[in-house]
């Protein structure tokens, strides 16, 4: 068997017909900027001359797994430090479009908006490579029931306010072994800018008829309470009685709280795991931009709310050991994290995203002379 990063020694063999819409690069236009940048060596994740101090910030959603993939990569290159502030996907890209951090994360593509933005402060594109995905669960706190089946009309009604006790007629249909209590449903959602609530709403605006909020980071919500982060989310679900709310799959397990199976677009009830969210993504074309979104799944075994998660770079650093180590942490993440991955609960890409990744950033992410 060929390991990644074996494979990857090959790329240059491989043909772009070969792999086709998911070995296209991002091109960079501005050949003025390219003539003042010079290309650096490539990286390996165990080299002994990285050395570098990293800062990042952008979406919870991604955050248990990159501090522990920062963590691991340390292990191996103590000389680079890297650094990451799980502050929202909102927070996440105004930093990076203001250039305060080395990088940033967000589970929102970015908009033609905030690109433009940042080809105006910068003169090329900005670079938008996912690194993971995940699903997006609806995590509840009812003790003594351990399993919750939510039709999409339920959960519907629930999010726009339509149902508000535990002991709705909807819901006890749907659970009819279910000790259901009679008690108000507490709703409780984002309080942040947050690409959590993109992927949440981006669902609920295609599967809900009524829903007048619309999908982005941030929206109004017609009922409950906010929480900051998928942290408070989880903390706030965890210490309310009949609260309910919208966190990645990583914070429910590792936090104990049950996570509901919901109906799909084929309305069967699926419950989130990684291989059932894995299904939203099949038969997918990843565009150019890596810009994949899948609002509504049509696998009939896919659970439907699965999203990806981009980690923003620019295209080029003054700094030339920064630019190495984070094409370094990059390979290292898609070849040997893997397995982290898994561990919490997240969807590692497909090899050819991750090769097609990795060729990305060790092409585009350069130093300034």
């Amino acid at each position: 068997m060929i390991s990644k990063n074996q494979k990857r020694l090959c790329l240059t063999a491989v043909s772009a017909l070969s792999l086709g819409l998911l070995a296209q690069n991002i091109d960079l236009t501005n050949n003025s900027q390219i003539n003042s940048q010079i290309s650096i060596p490539v990286a390996n994740a165990q080299d002994a001359s990285l050395e570098a101090s990293l800062s990042g910030a952008g979406a919870s959603f991604p955050a248990p797994l990159y501090q522990r993939w920062f963590s691991e990569f340390n292990k191996l290159n103590p000389d680079v430090e890297i650094s990451y502030q799980s502050v929202g996907s909102g927070a996440g890209v105004e930093q990076y479009l203001q250039g305060t951090v080395d990088f940033g994360a967000t589970d929102k593509p970015l908009s033609d908006e905030e690109r433009a933005t940042f080809e105006a402060a910068y003169g090329q594109a900005p670079i938008q490579v996912p690194m993971t995905a995940g699903s997006v669960v609806f995590a509840y706190n009812l003790p003594g029931v351990d399993s919750l089946e939510l039709p999409r009309t339920t959960y519907c009604g629930m999010v726009n306010g339509e149902i508000t006790n535990w002991s709705d007629p909807a819901i006890a249909e749907a659970n009819p072994t279910a000790s259901l209590p009679d008690i108000p449903i507490s709703w409780i959602h984002r309080s942040d800018g947050s690409g959590t609530t993109f992927l949440f709403t981006n669902h609920i605006a295609t599967a809900c008829p009524t829903w007048q909020g619309g999908a982005d980071k941030t929206v109004e919500w017609p009922t409950g309470i906010g929480a900051k982060g998928n942290e408070g989310i989880a903390a706030q679900v965890a210490q309310t009685e009949g609260g309910i709310g919208y966190v990645e799959y990583a914070y429910a397990t590792e936090n104990g709280i049950s996570a509901a199976a919901i109906e799909n677009q084929a309305g069967n009830i699926i419950a989130p795991s990684p291989d059932t969210a894995s299904l939203v993504f099949d038969g997918e074309a990843i565009p150019e931009d890596f810009a994949l979104t899948v609002p509504d799944p049509a696998n009939p075994e896919a659970y439907p709310i699965a999203g990806l998660t981009w980690l923003l770079l620019y295209p080029a650093y003054d700094d030339s050991s920064k630019a190495q180590a984070l094409q370094a942490v990059v390979d290292w993440a898609l070849s040997s994290g893997d397995e982290y991955a898994t561990q919490l609960g997240y969807i590692p890409l497909p090899q050819e995203v991750e090769d097609r990744v990795v060729q990305t950033v060790q092409k585009e992410v350069v130093a300034n002379k």
